[in-house]
């Protein structure tokens, strides 16, 4: 990143309100980012019921490019090539696949979080609270054609997401915790390109977001 531009974006978050200036320090630093890779946590709460916790590294690219490797649990993987997603479970050698824009799973619109993050059009009722290493940016989706209602985020000094919270319409949440996040790593594109394994069971589904995460 020049350091004209990184200046910029300082003195442009300085002059601003504490929401204008989150949000400015957030989308500075994804907007101009070609890729990035991070370990994650993952929780899933339905009804107050929270399934096991999940864990691995994520890596992203620009043109919704975006692969979650589980390592909790093994075997489990979360991949988009741009135009589609698949979710593979090796335990079960099972495949879902669906349009990426059709998918309702709460990890898809990370997809796009380069290059297109602009928060004040997604979201209305913004507000920001201190939290532990940052500041919480909070709001609620400006669309009702979207799954989730309202989403959290933990943004630290440096612009990035330490944690992640989507409420979902159905009062389901999903909370991610990012840490080791590093920006602009060479991703090839065989990182991405998904090949259905031999004697997969292949299923093709409008909705699979919310039947298994």
């Amino acid at each position: 990143m020049a350091l004209g531009s990184w200046i910029a974006g300082f003195l442009l978050a300085a002059s601003a309100g504490p929401v204008d200036s989150v949000v400015t320090r957030l989308e500075h630093r994804y907007n101009s980012a070609q890729s990035l890779s991070a370990s994650f946590v993952e929780q899933y709460r339905f009804q107050g019921r929270a399934r096991p916790t999940e864990s691995g590294r994520v890596s992203l690219r620009k043109q919704g490019k975006m692969r979650w490797d589980y390592t909790e649990p093994a075997g489990k993987l979360f991949i988009s090539d741009g135009k589609t997603v698949f979710l593979y479970t090796s335990g079960d050698n099972r495949v879902e696949k669906i349009p990426l824009k059709s998918t309702e799973d709460m990890r898809a619109p990370l997809a796009f979080l380069l290059g297109h993050l602009d928060v004040k059009k997604d979201f209305r009722d913004l507000r920001v609270r201190d939290g532990n290493g940052g500041e919480w940016l909070e709001g609620a989706a400006k669309s009702d054609r979207v799954p989730y209602g309202r989403m959290a985020m933990l943004i630290g000094p440096d612009g990035a997401v330490r944690q992640l919270k989507v409420y979902e319409r159905d009062e389901s949440e999903m909370e991610f915790a990012f840490t080791d996040e590093k920006l602009n790593s060479v991703l090839p594109d065989k990182m991405f390109h998904f090949e259905i394994p031999p004697g997969a069971e292949v299923v093709t589904s409008m909705e699979f977001g919310s039947q298994e995460r």
